[in-house]
């Protein structure tokens, strides 16, 4: 089974992107960030006409998340677990495919709103942990990928590509980061690629792609039992260098 997650900054923009990388890879489900619209704006039929049902958990002008898949699916939440009701940030969608959990997460950067945007992030990655560690607990086969926008360690981003202080790389970030794999999640690129960078997104600015100055912050985390059926981990890097690309690349990986 092939899945894999792609923030692709506004679908609207990247509909044939998303469309033409489809047709070439054949994943059995996308899961999609980012993607900036409504569900009326949702170019569901483009992806229909592929052999893809979506759901959109979205949102106008500004994150949303959605599901691409070809295989049978239910969809479980469209929102993540323990949020208030008045939540309106669409960041969070969980489905039921192929035997497993499959959880697509775009996780606040943290960055702006000073310390109430960074507490937000803290209390996301929390209910994140305490749900994944609820279906661990239950021996669910579980998937949880997306933008984490974690930079788990120093060498999942270039040198200068980040400031000391950032969200993406504070103690407190990383350290949630942690928890999840701790309780028994495994990092499939870090599983197939121990070593070294594997970057997933290069800014648009200051000529970061041409110069490889990029971030790991797409992740795939699997539990024990996908872990061991885990076949490949790749970030499509082929996807940047792409006329008006995403700042991400997919993230691509196949259980056996």
């Amino acid at each position: 089974m092939k899945i894999a997650t792609w923030n692709v900054n506004s679908i609207r923009q990247r509909e044939t992107h998303v469309q033409r990388w489809l047709q070439r890879v054949e994943p059995d489900v996308l899961l999609l960030q980012e993607i900036k619209c409504e569900a009326p704006a949702f170019p569901a039929a483009t992806f229909e006409a592929l052999g893809y049902k979506a759901e959109i958990v979205g949102q106008k002008a500004y994150n949303g998340v959605a599901v691409l898949s070809r295989i049978p699916f239910t969809t479980i939440h469209r929102a993540l677990p323990g949020l208030p009701p008045d939540d309106d940030q669409a960041r969070y969608v969980e489905i039921e495919a192929g035997g497993m959990t499959i959880i697509g997460i775009y996780l606040p950067n943290g960055n702006s709103r000073g310390d109430e945007g960074f507490a937000y992030k803290m209390r996301w990655m929390d209910l994140l942990a305490d749900r994944a560690e609820a279906l661990l607990a239950a021996d669910t086969p579980l998937v949880v990928t997306g933008d984490f926008n974690v930079c788990p360690t120093d060498v999942d981003f270039a040198p200068g590509a980040l400031s000391p202080g950032d969200a993406l790389l504070r103690p407190e970030t990383r350290e949630r980061f942690r928890r999840m794999v701790w309780m028994g999640l495994t990092d499939s690129i870090r599983a197939m690629h121990p070593r070294g960078p594997v970057y997933t997104f290069w800014d648009y600015q200051a000529g970061a792609w041409p110069r490889d100055s990029g971030l790991r912050i797409d992740h795939a985390l699997l539990s024990p039992d996908l872990a061991e059926r885990l076949v490949s981990a790749v970030p499509d890097r082929m996807e940047r260098d792409q006329p008006q690309p995403s700042d991400h690349v997919p993230v691509v990986i196949e259980i056996g």
